[in-house]
C-alpha cells in the first residue's frame, strides 16, 4: 500500500516540485548571484521583510509558550488580593471558581460588567468581593479590590495597582500607610453620604498632605462600589 502511494502521480509531482525548489534556492543563493542582488532596493526590502517575519514568528512562539505561565501568575495574584479582603474563616469554597457577572455601568466603577467572587460557608453566602476602579485618580485609574459581608459592611479594601505620585498619592497602598485599612467596618448604613468624602470636603476620611485628589477619588469609588453591592445585594445573597 505504501509503495503504491509513493509511486502515485501526486507524490511524483510533489517530488518534482520539491526538486525544482531546491534547484531554485541553490542557484539563488550562489554568492555571485547574491552579489548582484545586494545593491537592489527590492532585495534589501525583501531581506528586511524576511527578518521582520522571522521576528514576528519567534515572538508569537514565545507568547504562546509563556501564556499559560502568565495566566497562572495573574490568577495567583488575584487569589492573594481576594484573601486580603475576605478572611479565610468566612468561606470554604474557591473564590476564583465561584463567580457571577453583574451589570455595573451606572456605578462608574470601571466597566459595563463586574465579576463578583462569592464567599460561601457550608453553601451559604457569607461575603462577596470584587475588583473595581476609580477612573479619575490624579495620574490615572486606581484599581482596587473590596470585600463586603452579607450585611453590606466592608471587610477590607486593597489597591491592586495605580500610577499615583510616589511619596504622595501612593499612600493608598497598604504597605505605605494604614489609610486603606480605615474603611473596614464602614457601610452605607453606618456612614452617611456626606461622610463618604475626605475631611477637606467635609467628610470622614483623611486626605494626604500635598495629595488630595488621590484619596478623594478613592473614597468616592469605594462609596460607589458599596452602592453597586447594595443594588445587587438580594440577588447575590440568594445566588
Amino acid at each position: 500500500m505504501k509503495a503504491d502511494a509513493a509511486s502515485s502521480p501526486y507524490y511524483q509531482k510533489l517530488r518534482e516540485v520539491l526538486a525544482q525548489c531546491r534547484a531554485f534556492l541553490h542557484a539563488y543563493l550562489q554568492p555571485e548571484h547574491l552579489a548582484q542582488l545586494r545593491p537592489q532596493l527590492s532585495f534589501q526590502t525583501g531581506v528586511l521583510a524576511g527578518f521582520a517575519l522571522l521576528a514576528s514568528f519567534l515572538l508569537g512562539v514565545t507568547n504562546c509558550s509563556t501564556q499559560g505561565a502568565i495566566q497562572q501568575r495573574l490568577a495567583e495574584d488575584l487569589k492573594n488580593s481576594l484573601a486580603e479582603v475576605v478572611p479565610d474563616d468566612l468561606h470554604d469554597n474557591d473564590l476564583l471558581q465561584d463567580t457571577v457577572v453583574l451589570p455595573s455601568a451606572e456605578f462608574n466603577i470601571g466597566g459595563e460588567q463586574t465579576t463578583v467572587y462569592l464567599a460561601r460557608k457550608a453553601g451559604a453566602i457569607t461575603a462577596v468581593c470584587f475588583k473595581f476602579t476609580a477612573p479619575d485618580g490624579y495620574s490615572g485609574a486606581i484599581n482596587m479590590v473590596m470585600g463586603v459581608d452579607r450585611d453590606g459592611n466592608i471587610l477590607g479594601v486593597r489597591v491592586v495597582n495605580h500610577a499615583e505620585t510616589p511619596g504622595l498619592g501612593d499612600k493608598i497602598e497598604a504597605n505605605k500607610s494604614d489609610w486603606i485599612f480605615k474603611f473596614a467596618g464602614h457601610s452605607l448604613d453606618n456612614t452617611s453620604p456626606q461622610q463618604w468624602a475626605v475631611k477637606k470636603d467635609g467628610g470622614l476620611f483623611d486626605q494626604f498632605a500635598g495629595a488630595t485628589i488621590t484619596p478623594r477619588k478613592s473614597v468616592q469609588a469605594i462609596h460607589r462600589g458599596l452602592q453597586f453591592f447594595q443594588a445587587h445585594q438580594a440577588e447575590l445573597l440568594n445566588h
